[in-house]
């Protein structure tokens, strides 16, 4: 008998985390929308939230599962320790809680007082959006890649600047 809990299973934590072992975890939509979880064949989670503990500086590491009341069930330290199905669908989960999309080319980008207006295409369209304060919200996940989060909190991505064609670079490298 499977039994519906909404608090963390006591006795579960190791190493003075709250990880359990991936191969008892099972992650699956039921129904299609919603990310369900059971632990062992014995715990039931009606709701699941993935989120990453640290998704820019360890991306596909340290996930953390919350319930639906946003309290941590347990941590996961490789997403890829979970059996394939559970990883495909904790991966489709993240994709929509962790929509980025990326620019593929930067068409406008003009600075004044501090405020920088964008017009940019990206894997999803044309996207128009403003970012404050580029210190704080242009920053290099690697020598190439950059993240720019606009004053929505919303995120887009250059995977690498080197593939935007030169007027894109240019602007980039003139504001950033």
């Amino acid at each position: 008998m499977i039994q519906k809990v909404t608090s963390p299973p006591s006795g579960k934590a190791l190493n003075g985390m709250n990880e359990m072992d991936a191969t008892e975890i099972r992650l699956f939509h039921f129904p299609e929308n919603r990310l369900r979880m059971t632990i062992s064949d014995q715990l039931s989670y009606v709701t699941v939230k993935p989120v990453w503990a640290a998704p820019l500086s360890h991306p596909d590491q340290f996930l953390s599962l919350l319930n639906g009341k946003g309290e941590e069930i347990t941590t996961v330290s490789e997403v890829t320790s979970l059996s394939s199905d559970s990883e495909r669908a904790v991966r489709e989960e993240l994709r929509r809680r962790y929509l980025t999309p990326a620019i593929t080319s930067v068409e406008i980008a003009r600075c004044e007082f501090g405020i920088t207006y964008w017009t940019v295409q990206t894997d999803r369209g044309r996207r128009d959006f403003v970012t404050q304060s580029l210190q704080e919200n242009a920053q290099w996940i690697s020598e190439r890649h950059l993240l720019l989060i606009d004053v929505d909190g919303n995120r887009f991505e250059i995977p690498n600047v080197a593939d935007l064609d030169v007027r894109s670079r240019e602007f980039i490298e003139r504001i950033v």
